[in-house]
C-alpha cells in the first residue's frame, strides 16, 4: 500500500501548489474551445467555428477533500515553509471524502469532413484517485501514526478507494443530423482505445473499532481488501507495461438560430441565441489479468506502536490475511454532462453545466467524478475569451474563478479566486493549454 493514505496527502498538497496557475472547467463550454470542447461533448466537433485545430499540449488538474481545509494565502506566503500537517484544517467525520482528478491532453487535432461531417484524434494521459467513506478520526490518527492522548471509537461504513492511471487514443466523429432554417441537431461519437498502466484499489463493507491511548492498543472488527495490478506503484506509475481495453463519449447538441434567414448562410455565421447540449463521457472498462487481492480479517487487538510509514507492513505483520492472483476490471468514470448555453449579445453569454456521476461512489474498482453545477458568464470573440465561472461543488464546497484564452494560449483556475478569499479551500483545480487554431473565416 505504500501508505495509501499518506499519498493521499501528498497529492492533496500536490494539487493546491499547482493553483497558481487550473483545470478546463469553465473553458469547455467556449464556442473556440476547440479540442477541449470534444473532450467534453464529441457533437461539438461538427458545425464548429474551426477548419481545423490542433491541440499541441494541455494539463489539468482537479483536487479536494471534505477532510481537509488549506489556507492558499498562507501556503503562498510560507515560500515553501508550510507544513501541511500543522497548517491544514481538519474537518473529520464519519465518512470522508478525497479525489484527485488529473489529465493531460496530449497531440490531438480535428478537421471538417464537409459542410455536416468532421473527425479527429485525441491523445489523453489520465490518472485519478477517489477514497469514498473513510471514517475521518480514524483516517487522522493514521497519519499521525496515533500520537495522541485520547481514546476514541469510529464506524467506516462501504469504504472504498481507487487510484488508477491510463492513456486513450480516441477517433472523434460528429454529424449534423438536422439542418432547419433557424434549428440544428448535431450528434458525435469518440471510441477510445485504453491502454491502463494499472491502479490500486481498496474496500471494506464495515470497519468499527476502539482506540485506547493509555495502552496504545487498537481494537477492531470487520474485514479489508487490498489489492494492485502487477507492478503498479503509486509513486512510480510505468506505462511500459500496458493492459487493453476500450470506452466510448457520446454526445447531442442543439442549436436554436433565430435571426438566421436563409440556407445560404452557415450556422457558424449566425451565432445562435440557445444552446443546448448532453453528453455521456467514459463508457468502459479496463481488464487486468495479473491482479493480486489480499483480504484481512481485522476482528483483533493490536498494538499501534509498529505502525511506522508503511501501512501494508503493519497489516501484514498484525492481521491474518490471504492473498490471491485474480484479473481485476476497472470501469471508467462514466459520467453525465448537461449544458445550457444563452447568449445575452453577440459577444457576452452566459453558461449553465451540470456534471453528475453515473457510477455509484461505493463501487470496487471504479473512479466517480465529483458532482458539480457551474454557473459562467464569458466574453468571447474569436482570438480572446474570458469568463468567470461560479461552481457548486459536491462535498458542499463553493468555488469561483475565472480563465482567459489568448489565440492559441488558455490558462485559468475555476477556484482561485475562492482559494485566495477563503480561510478553508476544501477543493481547487488548475489548467493550461496550448493549441493552433484554424478558424474559418
Amino acid at each position: 500500500m505504500k501508505n495509501f493514505s499518506l499519498a493521499l496527502g501528498f497529492c492533496f498538497l500536490l494539487s493546491f501548489q499547482f493553483s497558481h496557475s487550473q483545470s478546463y472547467i469553465g473553458h469547455t463550454v467556449d464556442n473556440y474551445a476547440g479540442i477541449h470542447g470534444v473532450v467534453y461533448n464529441p457533437s461539438s466537433i461538427v458545425g464548429s467555428n474551426f477548419k481545423a485545430d490542433i491541440n499541441l499540449a494541455s494539463a489539468s488538474v482537479f483536487g479536494g477533500s471534505d477532510y481537509f481545509g488549506i489556507n492558499v494565502s498562507d501556503l503562498i506566503k510560507s515560500d515553501g515553509g508550510f507544513d501541511f500537517e500543522e497548517d491544514s484544517n481538519r474537518f473529520p467525520s464519519e465518512a470522508n471524502n478525497f479525489f484527485i482528478n488529473t489529465d493531460i491532453v496530449g497531440p490531438s487535432f480535428m478537421f471538417n469532413l464537409n459542410k455536416k461531417s468532421s473527425i479527429g484524434i485525441i491523445t489523453r494521459g489520465r490518472g485519478i484517485l477517489n477514497l469514498n467513506n473513510i471514517n475521518g478520526q480514524l483516517y487522522e490518527n493514521i497519519i499521525d501514526e496515533f500520537d495522541t492522548n485520547d481514546d476514541f471509537n469510529f464506524n467506516s461504513e462501504n469504504l472504498s478507494g481507487t487510484i488508477h492511471a491510463w492513456s486513450e487514443i480516441g477517433l472523434s466523429y460528429g454529424r449534423i443530423l438536422l439542418a432547419k432554417q433557424n434549428q440544428m441537431l448535431k450528434a458525435g461519437v469518440t471510441l477510445k482505445y485504453l491502454m491502463g498502466a494499472g491502479g490500486v484499489y481498496i474496500n471494506s463493507p464495515g470497519l468499527q473499532g476502539q482506540y485506547t491511548a493509555a495502552s496504545k492498543n487498537l481494537t477492531t472488527r470487520g474485514f479489508l481488501n487490498y489489492g494492485s495490478t502487477q507492478g503498479f506503484d503509486n509513486n512510480d506509475i510505468d506505462f511500459g507495461n500496458l493492459s487493453s481495453g476500450f470506452g466510448m463519449d457520446l454526445g447531442f447538441t442543439y442549436q436554436w438560430h433565430p435571426n438566421r434567414e436563409n440556407d445560404d448562410v452557415r450556422y457558424f455565421q449566425d451565432p445562435y441565441k440557445l444552446k443546448v447540449g448532453l453528453s455521456i463521457t467514459d463508457i468502459g472498462s479496463i481488464n487486468y489479468e495479473d491482479a493480486e487481492t489480499t483480504s484481512y480479517d481485522l476482528n483483533a487487538s493490536v498494538s499501534t506502536l509498529t505502525l511506522e510509514d508503511d501501512l501494508e507492513a503493519f497489516l501484514d505483520n498484525n492481521y491474518n490475511n490471504t492473498s490471491i492472483g485474480q484479473s481485476a476490471k476497472f470501469q471508467l468514470p462514466t459520467a453525465l454532462h448537461v449544458l445550457v448555453d444563452y447568449r445575452l449579445t453577440k459577444k457576452f453569454l452566459v453558461s449553465a453545466q451540470a456534471d453528475m456521476s453515473l457510477v455509484k461512489q461505493d463501487n470496487e474498482l471504479t473512479n466517480n467524478v465529483i458532482n458539480t453545477f457551474t454557473l459562467a458568464p464569458r466574453l468571447e470573440t474569436k482570438w480572446f475569451s474570458l469568463y468567470a465561472p461560479l461552481s457548486l461543488r459536491q462535498y458542499g464546497d463553493f468555488a469561483f474563478g475565472t480563465g482567459i484564452r489568448l489565440g492559441p494560449l488558455t490558462v485559468g483556475s475555476a477556484s482561485v479566486f475562492s482559494n485566495l478569499l477563503s480561510d478553508s479551500s476544501k477543493t481547487t483545480d488548475v489548467f493550461v493549454g496550448l493549441n493552433i487554431p484554424i478558424y474559418r473565416k
